[in-house]
């Protein structure tokens, strides 16, 4: 890619927020703009309960989505770790616990921070992974009200 990855680190506030439903809701966003998104997750447990989820998250709304590789179709792909790259996708949420190999791949990556500081450990690990490479990550807080 000729444009460095734009990386976004999204923060939650409180513990007790769901980093599924907020990748669900970016998903959405993302595919609403255009984007073809690839939802990485730790595990394939993980990525059951996002393919559940994504039938009626947000509430009321279908996102369309394929669980697992080779489903170039939909635009938003699900994939446990270690995924097979990107697959077609611009955008890629990164729900594990660590950093994207190659975030160059993308034009945007997206990282869920949750409220629970050993997870918020492996987050700042990745912060200053993507740095290392030259990227500038920003940051947004969710849900500090």
């Amino acid at each position: 890619m000729d444009t460095p990855c734009q990386v976004d680190f999204y923060v939650l506030a409180r513990p007790g927020q769901s980093a599924e439903k907020l990748a669900c809701r970016l998903a959405m966003k993302a595919w609403h703009s255009g984007h073809r998104v690839l939802v990485q997750t730790r595990d394939e447990a993980q990525a059951a309960a996002l393919d559940e989820m994504m039938w009626d998250e947000p509430p009321g709304r279908f996102l369309p989505h394929s669980n697992g590789a080779g489903s170039a179709k939909a635009p938003v792909s699900i994939q446990a770790q270690p995924g097979t790259g990107a697959d077609g996708s611009d955008l890629l949420i990164n729900l594990t616990a660590e950093p994207v190999a190659e975030p160059q791949q993308f034009r945007r990556l997206l990282e869920i921070v949750p409220a629970e500081a050993q997870q918020r450990a492996a987050s700042r690990l990745k912060f200053k992974a993507y740095r290392d490479l030259g990227l500038e990550p920003v940051t947004h807080t969710i849900g500090k009200n």
